[in-house]
């Protein structure tokens, strides 16, 4: 693969986290607008050179950073544009909602141990109580005079841990036209549930949601499996795909009649993988609950899953014991050998991984990837065609953190492919840079790059957004 240099041009900074970047045009505009949420609650977009705020709901987020040292994967998490928002006024948000916090589905921290088969089969009991926190998808509309108002809540979800909620979480399916969510297994490690499975569970899945039907259901019930749901809100939503960790959304990139559709998977100890494919057969919600009730399987021909928990990328989902004396011999157990055997030949390869640890010159060790989009603009001649990825912070880059920009592109025989590290010439001098988000406009020619100087959402006002430019 070629290599590739890249500038990258400040667009605005000291502003809180940044947990989502799109563009789009605003009613009566003719500009289209870049608009950056962050994970604390505030939406701003750029106009005439200054940043302008949105809409702050800040004081429905919930508290974030109480616990874990200021880190927290909680918090406004999605912001997605109607397709035609321009005329309709309508954009959607996924978000931690105030006052819910919750004690936790586990009382101390999980590791599988083959075994002690309690430990492969936990289950996620007394639900109402045992939670993290509750996550909301909702439906809100610019008003006439400028001011965006709540119009609907779509969905109310129970979240067993405070991670893996999904970033980026909400995008709109140029295929379909529908509302797709992004939903991370729930949090913890190893899934301890099993939930991204589960096909009833709604955690660990890519799920379209028709938002032009009307669930005449003003005040949704907080669930965490799809058979909770009233029959009308089942009957909007189908399943992309299943066996997902945690996801930083879904990028579309058309191709000829056809779209390919890029997801990154965040790995548990071994990889960080991006997925793609192009032909996939949605499941309706109400099918798979009929399946279970008659206690059948479902069609699943040209139903997608990623493998996990029982796949991580290419390999078995595993645990590390480590050596002290010396890392290379670190012993590594198959976590989950039946689980990884039944999925060896449903799960979907993944496009190109790369690895936590990686000492090649060319390539880096990740941390977790943040952002998959595709790059159709002309101005980076090296990248046109191509899946640009994020990752939070190269392992080698330490005491100055880093984050990693790179690329890859689909073979023509669908093949798994190589990556490619994209050099940068921006000196952030002794700063940390997390690279956090990744960011596209509407017809993929621009590529923007989200940056915060830390791992805490408690650490205001020290993110910067970026153009990427040649």
């Amino acid at each position: 693969m070629i290599k590739v240099k890249v500038g990258l041009r400040p667009i605005v900074s000291k502003i809180n986290l940044p947990t989502v970047l799109k563009t789009t045009i605003l009613p009566g505009d003719s500009i289209e607008r870049l608009f950056i949420a962050t994970q604390v609650g505030e939406i701003f977009y750029i106009g005439n050179g200054d940043i302008r705020t949105f809409l702050d709901i800040r004081p429905r987020i919930l508290k974030l950073g109480a616990s874990g040292g200021g880190y927290d994967e909680r918090g406004l998490l999605g912001l997605a544009f109607h397709p035609e928002f321009y005329y309709n006024g309508l954009f959607y948000l996924h978000y931690s909602v105030a006052g819910t916090q919750g004690p936790g589905a586990l009382s101390e921290s999980f590791k599988p141990d083959p075994c002690d088969p309690k430990t492969l089969n936990l289950r996620w009991m007394n639900r109402e109580t045992k939670y993290d926190h509750i996550d909301t998808i909702e439906e809100w509309i610019l008003q006439s005079n400028g001011q965006p108002q709540k119009r609907r809540t779509l969905l109310n979800l129970r979240r067993p841990f405070s991670t893996h909620n999904g970033f980026n979480s909400l995008n709109f399916s140029p295929e379909t036209g529908k509302l797709v969510l992004t939903t991370g297994d729930g949090g913890s490690r190893y899934d301890p549930f099993n939930l991204s499975q589960d096909d009833l569970e709604i955690a660990g899945k890519i799920i379209e949601i028709d938002v032009g039907k009307n669930m005449y259901v003003n005040d949704p019930p907080i669930v965490t499996r799809f058979n909770e749901l009233p029959t009308p809100i089942q009957e909007t939503l189908m399943v992309m795909a299943k066996g997902v960790r945690n996801i930083p959304g879904i990028s579309f990139q058309r191709f000829y009649n056809q779209y390919i559709k890029y997801a990154g998977n965040v790995g548990q100890r071994l990889v960080e993988s991006i997925f793609s494919f192009v032909q996939y057969k949605p499941i309706p919600v109400t099918q798979l609950i009929q399946a279970y009730s008659m206690n059948s399987e479902p069609d699943k021909e040209g139903f997608i899953n990623f493998g996990w928990r029982g796949w991580e990328g290419t390999f078995p989902a595993s645990i590390i014991k480590g050596c002290t004396e010396n890392r290379n011999l670190d012993e590594k157990t198959i976590a989950y050998y039946n689980e990884a055997v039944s999925l060896s030949g449903s799960r979907l390869q993944p496009l190109t991984s790369y690895f936590h640890e990686d000492t090649r010159p060319d390539k880096f060790g990740g941390t977790a990837i943040t952002g998959v989009q595709a790059y159709m603009g002309k101005s980076i001649p090296g990248l046109t065609g191509s899946v640009v990825f994020t990752d939070l912070a190269r392992k080698e880059s330490q005491p100055k953190i880093r984050g990693a920009l790179a690329y890859t592109t689909v073979r023509p025989n669908g093949q798994q492919n190589d990556f490619s590290v994209i050099q940068t010439d921006y000196d952030f001098g002794s700063q940390s840079a997390y690279y956090v988000n990744l960011g596209t406009n509407l017809d993929q020619s621009r590529l923007y790059l989200g940056v915060y100087g830390s791992m805490k959402v408690t650490d205001f006002n020290q993110g910067t957004v970026f153009e990427i430019v040649p």
